[in-house]
């Protein structure tokens, strides 16, 4: 069985990843920034609650140090941006987004690696989204491509690229982004698949084993373009 850490967990996609986790007997860290709904939601599941701010290096200094060991890391923490067409978009609303969507994966993944390289099955999988895709943002026939949230699709486009990128400087880990497909989460007012189902994706993947994929954009039905 392995440790699991999962980021953004105290609600939706990553609550319901963390209690299918810990059904399935994996040690599973809840890493959330509000303390008393983190440590609520991990009671709830089964989980180990730690304090988890992806956006503070302070905090995910400190996170890093409590879990210690660690064989997965699922950065699972997210925004969506308010609705703002282009023209009006500013670099404010850009740092908002970034600084969790991107940033925050890249901080946490950073202080975490240490732990993760010391494991002999590790794996990083950033939770992404297929409207970062950029074959399909391309593609005008595309169900998603008048999808708004300009900056959160291009945040999630930058997050599939680290994760290109430190699958091929991290040949150890198995490293995917994995889109778990449109989930009726709180961030999405309930809009889509239960987030049971999402979860169920993410789980599939997180567990697959050192001789799982690596350097994949993956979802429910396989492999998506990138």
């Amino acid at each position: 069985m392995a440790i699991i850490l999962i980021t953004g967990a105290s609600r939706g996609i990553g609550f319901e990843t963390a209690r299918a986790l810990v059904t399935e007997g994996h040690t599973v860290w809840m890493g959330c920034r509000d303390e008393s709904r983190g440590r609520q939601a991990a009671t709830t599941a089964g989980g180990r609650f730690v304090h988890l701010d992806v956006t503070a290096d302070e905090s995910v200094r400190a996170a890093a140090t409590a879990v210690g060991a660690l064989d997965v890391l699922i950065n699972n923490a997210g925004v969506l941006e308010p609705d703002v067409p282009l023209p009006d978009v500013t670099t404010s609303h850009l740092t908002a987004i970034f600084d969790t969507n991107v940033f925050g994966a890249v901080r946490t993944t950073n202080a975490f690696l240490p732990a993760l390289l010391q494991s002999s099955s590790a794996a990083v999988l950033n939770v992404t989204s297929s409207i970062g895709s950029l074959t399909k943002s391309a593609d005008f026939t595309d169900e998603f491509t008048a999808y708004p949230q300009d900056v959160y699709r291009a945040s999630k486009a930058a997050l599939n690229m680290f994760t290109v990128q430190y699958a091929k400087a991290y040949p150890a880990l198995r490293v995917n982004c994995v889109d778990p497909g449109l989930t009726g989460t709180d961030m999405m007012n309930g809009f889509g698949q239960p987030p049971a189902v999402a979860a169920a994706t993410i789980v599939r993947i997180a567990t697959a084993g050192p001789d799982g994929p690596t350097g994949r954009f993956l979802g429910a039905d396989g492999v998506v373009p990138w």
